[in-house]
C-alpha cells in the first residue's frame, strides 16, 4: 500500500466518508500479506520509496499471476516483474490489458499510472551489442522507476574512440551504469574520465575463461578508478534499481533548493 493510499484513508476518515471499522478494514493488510506461496510486502514503497517487484525466474506461471492479482487488488501503483519469459507476459495480459513486455530485458511492466520523471538522466554504457540484455533490464528499470535514461552502446575498450567522442553523453547523466563482459574494463575507463558514480555491472559474455563473467566480476571488483560500485554478474536490474535511488536523492536535494 502506497503513502497515497495511506493519506487517502486517513483523509476520507477525517471527512467521515469512511468510518473507524472500515479503515481498520483497509489497513489490516499492512504490513504485509500471506497468500500462501508469497508473502506480498505492502510496505516496500513506504519504506523504501519503490513498490516490490515480481522475480519470476524460478515461479510457477500460476504463483506468478496470484500475485500480480493481488497487487493489482491493493492499489493503483505500475508492477514490474523482472526474468519474464514469453509466456509470463501471455498470463499477466490475460489479467490486465494495461501491460506491456520488453523481451530483450526479459521485463513485464504492468503500467496503471505516469511517473514523474527526475530531471536529470542516467547513462547505460555496454561494451558491445551483446551485453545488451542485461543493459536494457537497467534501463528499463530505471525508467519504470522515474528516470530518464540516455543509451551508449557498443562503446567498448577495443573502439576506445566511441567511447571518447560520447564524453558530453556521459557529463549530463548523474549516474552511469558500465555494462561490460569479456575483461570487464570499461567501467573503469568510464570512471577516469567523469565526475559521476559508475555501477558496473558485468555480464557473463566471453569465452572460455571468463569463467560465465567472473573475469568481468573481478575486474571491476579490483578497479584502480575511484567511484565504482559493482553489482553481481549480469544483474542490470541491481543496477538500474540503485542508479534510480542515487539519482532520487539528487532530485530530492534539486527539490528542497528550488
Amino acid at each position: 500500500m502506497e503513502v497515497e493510499r495511506l493519506r487517502s484513508i486517513l483523509q476520507e476518515v477525517k471527512d467521515g466518508q469512511i468510518d473507524i471499522e472500515g479503515a481498520l478494514e483497509e489497513l489490516k493488510y499492512l504490513p504485509f500479506e500471506d497468500i500462501g506461496y508469497a508473502k506480498l510486502d505492502n510496505h516496500r514503497a513506504l519504506r523504501n520509496g519503490y513498490p516490490e517487484v515480481i522475480y519470476c525466474q524460478g515461479k510457477n506461471i500460476e504463483h506468478i499471476k496470484g500475485i500480480v492479482n493481488q497487487m493489482l487488488e491493493r492499489g493503483d501503483k505500475n508492477i514490474l516483474a523482472t526474468r519474464a519469459e514469453p509466456e509470463v507476459y501471455e498470463a499477466i495480459r490475460n489479467i490486465t490489458e494495461d501491460v506491456e513486455y520488453y523481451p530483450l530485458a526479459k521485463i513485464v511492466v504492468v503500467k496503471r499510472r505516469e511517473v514523474q520523471l527526475a530531471a536529470y538522466p542516467i547513462a547505460v554504457v555496454t561494451g558491445g551489442t551483446s551485453d545488451l540484455p542485461v543493459a536494457e533490464e537497467a534501463a528499463i528499470t530505471a525508467e519504470v522507476l522515474g528516470n530518464k535514461v540516455i543509451r551508449l552502446y557498443d562503446v567498448g575498450v577495443a573502439g576506445i574512440h566511441r567511447l571518447l567522442s560520447n564524453i558530453k553523453v556521459l557529463d549530463d547523466a548523474t549516474v552511469v551504469i558500465a555494462v561490460a563482459g569479456m575483461e570487464g574494463a570499461l567501467a573503469s575507463v568510464v570512471a577516469g574520465l567523469v565526475d559521476k558514480p559508475v555501477i558496473a555491472v558485468p555480464t557473463s559474455v566471453g569465452y572460455g575463461a571468463n569463467f560465465g563473467g567472473l573475469a568481468a566480476l573481478l575486474t571491476m571488483l579490483n578497479s584502480c578508478a575511484s567511484g565504482v560500485s559493482v553489482v553481481n554478474i549480469d544483474n542490470g536490474f541491481g543496477a538500474g534499481y540503485m542508479a534510480s535511488m542515487i539519482n532520487r536523492l539528487v532530485e530530492q536535494e534539486r527539490r528542497r533548493n528550488r
